[in-house]
């Protein structure tokens, strides 16, 4: 494995903010008097970088300075690191006075039930004055509304290339489609796919997320349709009508992770790899993430850094 690179210590703030300003003023003379420094101080520190890069980085004229190939390479990273720095300053000061600041996230059912409450729990300590809305639905509804600008985010599964126009996508983790019933459910002791068409199923509904992976893994397995079929991507009606009865509700693996960790509900033991599918960040391309948006992200990367709520599901024994 490989190691991160370590950044040279011997390089300060002062000597990327010097060459930056001498490469925006063309002139050591003006930017000097930018920074409020004399012009021999500003020549020191320019001689200091080059002496710790091993080369020169500009050439002086009767123009003013200009960039050897070298200095070309190391500006496009020299001025691309301070405007993350002063990006991140700006985002300090705007999360810290957030005051009525209102940040609103879409989340698809799965992760709404599963990921959604450890990541409000950690955007609440990193931006105490910001208000999180939370709206969660299927994955065409979540788009569009963050299209037409009222959601700033969504996170949920990779929808098809059609409904992702305009729309960038950051991957998080992948989760998988499961075959979910009630503990005493008559498929538990025979476990058998053939047999589900045999039961009530609770289907995704067309548009949602996973509808296309569902009817690929069916007819990979040679199940066509099914009569007894009833299409929603309401979780509360699926937690409380699986529990209630012989039908067999296939879902994404989150909505239903609490019950299956409970043991209220149980995976079948069904090889659904072929399901696996990306959950990630979606944002408006042309937007970028604000930085009350960015510290979200990192809320999450946090959570499922620190292992989070994607633990195993239960599963029967095979």
């Amino acid at each position: 494995m490989e190691s991160n690179p370590v950044i040279d210590q011997r390089i300060k703030f002062r000597h990327i903010q010097c060459f930056v300003e001498i490469c925006h003023e063309k002139s050591l003379k003006a930017a000097a008097k930018k920074l409020f420094l004399t012009q021999p101080a500003i020549s020191k520190t320019l001689r200091e970088l080059e002496s710790i890069l091993d080369g020169v980085l500009l050439i002086r004229n009767r123009g003013g300075v200009s960039l050897t190939p070298k200095g070309e390479v190391f500006y496009q990273f020299a001025e691309m690191s301070l405007q993350a720095l002063q990006q991140g300053l700006d985002g300090v000061q705007e999360v810290s006075v957030g005051g009525n600041k209102r940040l609103s996230v879409g989340a698809l059912p799965s992760v709404a039930a599963r990921l959604m409450p450890d990541v409000s729990l950690e955007f609440a300590q990193l931006a105490p004055q910001t208000v999180l809305h939370v709206l969660d639905g299927p994955h065409g509804f979540l788009v569009e509304r963050l299209r037409l600008g009222e959601l700033d985010l969504v996170i949920g599964r990779l929808g098809q290339p059609e409904t992702m126009d305009g729309v960038s996508f950051t991957q998080l983790y992948e989760e998988r489609v499961v075959f979910v019933v009630r503990p005493d459910h008559p498929l538990i002791q025979n476990p058998d796919l053939m047999l589900v068409r045999d039961f009530p199923v609770i289907y995704p509904s067309k548009g949602s997320a996973i509808r296309s992976l569902v009817d690929r893994f069916l007819i990979a397995h040679g199940i066509g349709g099914l009569d007894q079929q009833l299409e929603t991507v309401s979780g509360a009606f699926g937690r409380v009508h699986t529990q209630k009865t012989d039908a067999v509700w296939i879902i994404s693996e989150g909505v239903v992770a609490n019950e299956l960790a409970a043991g209220r509900l149980v995976a079948l033991p069904f090889d659904t790899s072929m399901t696996h599918g990306p959950v990630g960040l979606m944002y408006r391309h042309h937007d970028g993430l604000s930085p009350h948006a960015r510290v979200f992200e990192l809320a999450v990367e946090k959570v499922l850094k620190a292992g989070g709520p994607l633990g195993a599901a239960n599963t029967i024994p095979k």
